[in-house]
């Protein structure tokens, strides 16, 4: 394994296979090329299933060995199960970032062509809130958690954004995460850059503070330092790159955009490397230089420090019964 000017190697793949999106989320990065209401086939600019295989094959011997899928929405792709299907045959630890408003009808197929595991990015459990923050219903969001459980696809990790249209709500999903066996809870630090209004980040410091004072233990993954605390069993993960220094140093992935190119962090589009065309010796040169010349963002690339709204940790609700409307 080669390993970066901060020692780190490259043991994850994230891929984009899309930039179209169903939803409109609030703070989204730039997803989209127009709304797409069900599955259809690729963009011509799209990586197709072989261009995807022949990637994580060469990725596999620079020591890439789990593979995660994103978008936009990676379920506006009907060739998505091909898709997982070459990519299993190279790095059998294969998972899914998603809505979950189209997983509903192809959780089982998804499961059948090798997927391991889904992560549902869901900010609330409250329908007004949801079609507010994420332009959508959550109604078949809900349906599409329900038949990832059902399919096997497990654990799967419910996505909340921390900002501040979600921070006063983070008890009801930690109850709805301890409603049955199979979900987790990952909150995500809201990052500013992305939607250019950092008058809706949060302290995530009090985010901290509160689940410390209520959870019933704690522990640190590995990946990123990330502190993992238990409710009745179940885990609620804290995703804080931008103001914990331990956060990018500690990252062990690159990624590849939908047209293919390698990229070696999420928030930067001035490292990309096309791939596309190259022979394979061409290809590995181009993973050696996107590994080797990679830098975390927080700390290095970005210096200037991000300073959060002056919002406290609201009261939070006491447990209340999901509306599925």
């Amino acid at each position: 394994m080669i390993v970066d000017a901060f020692g780190r190697g490259v043991t994850d793949l994230r891929i984009s296979v899309t930039k179209r999106c169903n939803f409109s989320c609030v703070y989204c990065h730039d997803e989209g090329l127009g709304a797409v209401d069900h599955p259809r086939s690729p963009h011509g600019e799209e990586i197709t299933p072989a261009e995807v295989e022949r990637l994580v094959a060469i990725g596999r011997e620079f020591g890439v060995r789990s593979v995660k899928f994103t978008g936009g929405e990676p379920l506006v792709r009907t060739d998505l199960e091909e898709i997982v299907r070459r990519t299993v045959i190279q790095v059998p630890d294969v998972s899914l970032t998603t809505n979950g408003s189209m997983l509903r009808r192809r959780a089982t197929s998804l499961r059948s062509a090798g997927l391991k595991r889904v992560n549902v990015s869901i900010d609330t459990v409250d329908p007004a809130g949801f079609r507010a923050i994420r332009g959508g219903s959550l109604s078949p969001v809900l349906d599409g958690v329900e038949a990832a459980i059902r399919a096997g696809l497990t654990p799967v990790k419910l996505n909340v954004v921390v900002f501040r249209e979600t921070v006063g709500s983070l008890r009801t999903m930690i109850d709805f995460a301890r409603s049955r066996p199979g979900l987790k809870l990952q909150l995500i630090q809201y990052m500013p850059e992305y939607s250019h209004h950092p008058e809706w980040m949060v302290d995530i410091a009090s985010v901290r503070r509160w689940l410390d004072a209520h959870a019933d233990g704690r522990l640190i993954r590995e990946m990123h330092h990330r502190t993992i605390y238990r409710f009745d069993g179940t885990e609620v993960e804290v995703v804080d790159p931008v103001d914990n220094p331990e956060f990018c140093l500690n990252c062990h992935r690159i990624r590849v955009t939908h047209r293919g190119e390698l990229k070696g962090c999420l928030n930067r589009n001035d490292d990309l490397v096309p791939t596309r065309g190259l022979s394979d010796s061409q290809l590995r040169a181009a993973f050696r230089s996107v590994i080797t010349s990679r830098v975390p963002y927080y700390g290095v690339y970005r210096t200037t420090p991000v300073t959060p709204s002056d919002v406290p940790l609201p009261m939070l609700p006491e447990r209340r019964t999901v509306d599925r409307r």
